[in-house]
């Protein structure tokens, strides 16, 4: 039984990730809508990545050029659709970017309505003066792949940084005005359930205000999936998995963090935002070659393609993806059955009527009966228990 929930979806959902709120949990609804930008450009490629990314930096000031063009030609996509005012700019590594495109990014997109502004960071470009620098635009969260602060765990899988890097970046966000969020991943090759517990013990001490913390993945294509097919890693077992979520969940709860989502874990008042919007399908627009878009009823999808992505001038780029009811309904629950709240049958039932609810509610019954999954009058949801095995449990809710 693999314990990872869904992967191919999930890929997609962080790679569009767009996390937390510098001051509020309440979920603002406006006509503006929420963007994520995806920054295709890394100085190298980590082990584990399958997200779309190439070490052509040179490219960059075209990719501007173009991004401000598909914006110009998308802003209207969402118009009348309630939604999250919020900009989330990710990768790729944003912060390899030039500061001068950082700052032609940020103020296209962002304005004085937006809840967060989000900017994604690896450790090794964070220093005084670049926080200095995000200290005088109008971000509001930094979101750091720490992933590890043990280094020979930081190495197996290709990071740049050090641990002693990713603290001294750490302390220098948490001491300015931003709200820090800060990932880790459980399951790296040669790490074990102590060396997780320290990484995550250090981590909590310094008080970022939001954790996302994912099961590692082998993914098709990636130099770790290949390494694994070579012998040269091993993957842990779901036995190793369990007792490091285990970990993750008792040390979080201990140091004040409400367990809201799978993998994200927030201080009160300082949950996802955008994340959020995503996992209630609010409309949001996804920018940049590999982006993700969802109006409410159309998804839609750039190719993960620099080269055609600058030929197309930002015009027309976009690939429309029509949903028929069932994946639809498949898109609900994978998402829904990953958050604390779970589903609201009676939102639900307006989405989808009557039958489909009905039917929920019967293949729901075993796992309730079980214990996977709890039930009140109006929700059904994961038990906290058993979120590691949500895969199994949405193989018998799904419709295929």
């Amino acid at each position: 039984m693999h314990l990872l929930p869904f992967q191919g979806y999930l890929r997609t959902q962080r790679q569009n990730r767009l996390k937390g709120s510098a001051t509020s949990n309440h979920l603002h609804d406006s006509d503006l809508p929420m963007i994520y930008v995806h920054v295709p450009f890394c100085r190298s490629k980590c082990a584990y990545c399958d997200f779309y990314s190439l070490p052509r930096i040179e490219l960059a000031e075209r990719y501007c050029d173009t991004l401000e063009a598909e914006w110009n030609w998308r802003r209207n996509e969402t118009d009348g659709l309630r939604s999250r005012p919020t900009l989330y700019i990710g990768g790729g590594t944003p912060s390899a970017l030039p500061r001068h495109l950082l700052q032609r990014i940020i103020g296209l997109l962002a304005t004085p309505d937006m809840t967060e502004i989000t900017i994604e960071v690896n450790p090794e470009d964070v220093d005084s003066e670049f926080v200095k620098w995000l200290d005088d635009t109008p971000v509001s969260r930094v979101s750091m792949g720490i992933q590890s602060l043990r280094d020979e765990e930081l190495t197996a899988v290709g990071r740049r940084h050090t641990a002693s890097d990713a603290l001294k970046a750490l302390d220098l966000l948490t001491a300015s005005r931003l709200d820090v969020s800060a990932d880790l991943i459980y399951g790296l090759p040669g790490q074990t359930p102590a060396s997780f517990a320290s990484s995550l013990a250090e981590l909590t001490a310094r008080r970022p205000e939001h954790l996302s913390c994912y099961l590692l993945s082998y993914e098709p294509g990636t130099r770790l999936h290949a390494m694994r097919a070579r012998g040269r890693v091993s993957e842990a077992t779901d036995t190793e998995a369990a007792e490091m979520f285990d970990i993750l969940r008792h040390t979080t709860s201990k140091a004040g963090y409400e367990h809201y989502e799978i993998s994200n874990f927030a201080l009160p008042g300082h949950r996802a935002i955008h994340n959020s919007g995503y996992w209630d399908l609010s409309p949001y627009i996804g920018l940049g070659p590999g982006a993700h878009s969802f109006d409410g009823r159309l998804r839609r999808y750039n190719p993960s393609d620099i080269k055609s992505y600058l030929a197309s001038g930002g015009e027309g780029f976009a690939t429309a993806e029509e949903e028929n009811t069932d994946e639809r309904i498949n898109d609900y629950l994978i998402i829904r059955l990953r958050t604390a709240e779970g589903i609201n049958l009676s939102e639900f039932r307006r989405l989808f009527g009557s039958g489909p609810t009905l039917r929920l509610i019967d293949d729901a019954a075993p796992h309730i009966t079980a214990g996977r999954l709890m039930k009140t009058d109006d929700t059904i949801s994961m038990n906290p228990d058993h979120w590691l095995v949500t895969d199994m449990v949405l193989t018998d809710l799904i419709h295929v």
